[in-house]
């Protein structure tokens, strides 16, 4: 049944990316929380690389390692912001590794 799987594979990497970051904020970031959560979400701009592949969108394409905001070498800059001690630093960098690691998963559940 692949159109079940691909509805499954949608809700999970949509979820991940709509709902999970305020959770992460709730548990990192507690009184700051909802600004945490939208700094986080905001982290999705890191998609407009997208933008610079042809086509923009193909299904059947991995970002992670192909976008080049979604390369080992962006995940290493990112992971450096947790060194800035600034909690909004600090969830910019949560959300764009958070970001990578869904991309991944959905890599994953499409046999990419």
């Amino acid at each position: 049944m692949p159109v079940d799987t691909e509805i499954f594979r949608h809700l999970i990497h949509y979820s991940c990316h709509l709902i999970v970051p305020f959770a992460f904020a709730k548990l990192f970031w507690g009184g700051n929380w909802r600004m945490a959560g939208f700094i986080m979400l905001a982290t999705m701009l890191i998609d407009l690389d997208h933008l610079l592949a042809d086509p923009i969108f193909d299904p059947n394409r991995c970002s992670i390692g192909f976008h080049p905001l979604h390369t080992i070498w962006a995940a290493v800059g990112y992971g450096c912001l947790l060194l800035i001690p600034s909690w909004k630093w600090r969830a910019v960098s949560v959300g764009c590794l958070w970001h990578l690691c869904v991309d991944l998963i959905d890599c994953q559940l499409g046999g990419l």
